[in-house]
């Protein structure tokens, strides 16, 4: 039985499914970062680490051309069944990357996987399945498998790369992607309605205002440039790890283990002072001050095997604080209407940073080496951090989702200026077509629930 306050188990299970199914496809994407730069000199056409960017990064075109129209289509033709399409496209990828025999064809294999673009399809069937006013932690809980997965892939990859090697952790993603069928069909409900949600998907028509957005530009941006830069390093420093410590690329997670230990010991407080404290702004500043300082500390450094070890540890800290808050900062400064529209245009902006990250890690270390890919993140820390220092400071406000009755009788025009007017209400939206009234809520004023639901209760 369920209560207003928690989840039912039905709601539960489901996000639980979904979230491993989300977990699952980045762990695909994310195992071959630490070893596979190394792996891949020793194929035909590797010694050119413009194609080793390449191989990296081309999922991220893919999935930024895919992800939205998956989302779209899944209005259409069911969320299941978009989710399967886009699992068995990823499992063909994964096969193909894991049966070639040079880079070549390990690019087409990534650019297939990314082609299995699921992530807009899955948010909407979370929302399918799950009440307005749980959907928020359905999608923390979704946000955070993608981290936890992150952090995992440092200390598996090297790991399974030893025991069945490059080919054998692309075939493993693949029939992990095929057993994820079963997964959504026989543990995932079927929604009872499947509708249009304003908060998780992206809405053709509100494409515009949101890329005029100047504050949500500034975000769009920052997520490019943080992914770019992170791609563009794994072009580059398992090479210099392994040069500098003469250690197999299948020990490396030794050194990647204490450093995301300390880096998301350090996220935590991060986010805290951020959040409680409304000084998102500043903590923003910091972060991206932080990665510039790695930035400089990789160029400088990257053929000292502790210097590199010293510039992971920074760029992980701040990587690791930047990655957790900006998505609630994306929620907070998009209109409540266009949340989800902002989302996917966000998503669409980190996958195009992951490919040109890859590209262009590739090609300036091929023909400039090692240095110039720092050169070239430092660049856009620097571009980000003046972007940031201009940015309005992000609304310290929490989003209140309802469900209004079944066959009201409101007037929804007069019930969103009242809900307006309650103290603490930044701004209230009444969707009569999704049955939904969003609420952006004052962080620091003492809000209850009740006053909003006398209100739409008539």
């Amino acid at each position: 039985m369920s209560t207003p306050n928690r989840m039912s188990a039905v709601e539960l299970r489901a996000t639980l499914s979904l979230a491993s199914i989300y977990g699952l496809r980045m762990l695909g994407m994310f195992l071959i970062l630490p070893i596979f730069a190394i792996y891949a000199e020793t194929l035909p056409s590797g010694h050119d680490h413009f194609y080793i960017g390449l191989a990296l990064g081309a999922y991220g075109l893919t999935q930024a051309l895919f992800q939205l129209p998956f989302g779209m289509a899944s209005d259409r033709i069911g969320r299941k069944n978009m989710i399967y399409v886009g699992l068995v496209i990823f499992a063909i990828g994964s096969l193909v990357a894991a049966l070639a025999d040079d880079i070549h064809m390990i690019i087409v294999g990534r650019a297939i996987q990314g082609a299995g673009a699921v992530s807009a399809a899955v948010t909407a069937l979370v929302a399918d399945l799950t009440r307005e006013e749980h959907r928020t932690k359905a999608m923390a809980m979704i946000g955070g498998s993608i981290g936890v997965t992150f952090a995992l892939s440092l200390i598996l990859g090297p790991t399974l790369n030893q025991w069945i090697g490059v080919s054998g952790i692309f075939m493993l993603t693949g029939v992990l992607a095929l057993l994820a069928i079963l997964d959504i069909k026989y543990l995932v409900p079927d929604p009872q309605i499947s509708r249009f949600h304003s908060d998780t998907q992206a809405a053709p028509g509100k494409l515009g205002p949101v890329l005029r957005d100047t504050q949500l530009l500034r975000l769009n941006f920052g997520i490019f440039a943080l992914h770019a830069s992170h791609m563009a390093m794994f072009v580059v420093v398992p090479f210099a790890l392994k040069q500098g410590s003469g250690m197999s690329e299948n020990d490396h997670w030794m050194i990647y283990l204490p450093i995301m230990l300390i880096s998301l010991g350090l996220m935590v407080p991060a986010i805290i002072y951020g959040e409680k404290k409304a000084k998102l702004k500043q903590v923003f500043i910091a972060s991206v001050s932080v990665m510039l300082l790695a930035e400089i500390a990789f160029g400088l450094w990257i053929n000292s095997f502790w210097g590199v070890v010293t510039a992971l540890t920074v760029f992980f800290i701040a990587f690791n604080v930047l990655e957790a808050i900006m998505p609630s900062t994306i929620s907070k400064q998009a209109p409540a209407s266009a949340k989800g529209t902002a989302i996917g245009v966000f998503n669409t902006a980190q996958s195009l940073g992951i490919f040109v990250g890859g590209v262009s890690g590739g090609w300036l270390s091929s023909e400039y080496g090692y240095a110039a890919v720092f050169v070239f993140c430092g660049i856009l820390m620097i571009l980000w951090l003046v972007s940031v220092m201009t940015m309005q400071p992000p609304a310290a406000v929490r989003s209140r989702m309802f469900h209004l009755p079944a066959g009201h009788g409101l007037d929804t025009a007069l019930l969103s200026r009242q809900l307006a007017a309650l103290p603490g209400v930044r701004e209230s939206v009444v969707l009569p077509a999704e049955g939904m009234v969003i609420l952006k809520v004052d962080m620091q004023a003492s809000w209850d629930d009740s006053a909003a639901l006398q209100l739409i209760k008539g």
